[in-house]
């Protein structure tokens, strides 16, 4: 790539990376809030191997910190009814719309993908938290008659806890929606290690 090229991609990528509040150094883990002090690891664009921002890494003590908190958060989001889980997942869904060219830019930026690519990777995670939202209203179990006099055997749906969700290079974010989406409106917590 020429050395115009070159500079014309970071300018557009300072400004996209400006635009999502991402910083040139960023915390790599939550949990309630951003922690990291573990090594950085430097994140390069494969379109021009141009530096974009460095992420600290969280320490085995922080990823311990960050697992416990999802399980505390996992005992109260569970008893939060599904339709108003469902409404946090609306107002996601809501944002990643406002956001959807510069999250699919950022895509791009990060993993080389074309355009419509990028912005196809925030599409799905729209669609599917539109779906999410649905299901949340859905989440309902069988009434089954029983061999038993005057007894009836019930299904009932029940939180899992944690979901563990790793998500490959080629599909950075979709991957990620269609698993945190619904396992939040199924009352479950998500630990993602995006690759």
């Amino acid at each position: 790539m020429s050395q115009t090229g070159s500079t014309q991609i970071s300018k557009i990528s300072k400004k996209i990376l400006e635009e999502l509040d991402i910083e040139d150094t960023n915390l790599g883990g939550f949990a309630g809030t951003w922690m990291g002090s573990g090594l950085d690891l430097d994140v390069y664009s494969p379109i021009d191997g141009s530096r974009l921002a460095t992420v600290t890494q969280v320490t085995e003590d922080e990823y311990d910190q960050v697992v416990t908190r999802a399980q505390q958060a996992f005992l109260e989001w569970r008893k939060v009814p599904a339709p108003k889980r469902g409404e946090v997942i609306r107002q996601l869904g809501n944002r990643l719309r406002e956001n959807k060219h510069a999250l699919g830019a950022l895509v791009t930026l990060e993993m080389g993908k074309i355009k419509d690519e990028g912005e196809g990777e925030v599409q799905e995670m729209i669609d599917v938290c539109d779906f999410a939202v649905g299901l949340s209203r859905q989440l309902y179990g069988l009434t089954m008659a029983s061999e038993r006099p005057d007894h009836h055997m019930r299904e009932q749906w029940h939180p899992l806890g944690i979901v563990g969700v790793i998500t490959a290079f080629n599909f950075p974010v979709a991957v990620w929606s269609w698993n945190a989406a619904i396992a939040a409106v199924c009352g479950d917590a998500t630990l993602w290690k995006p690759a």
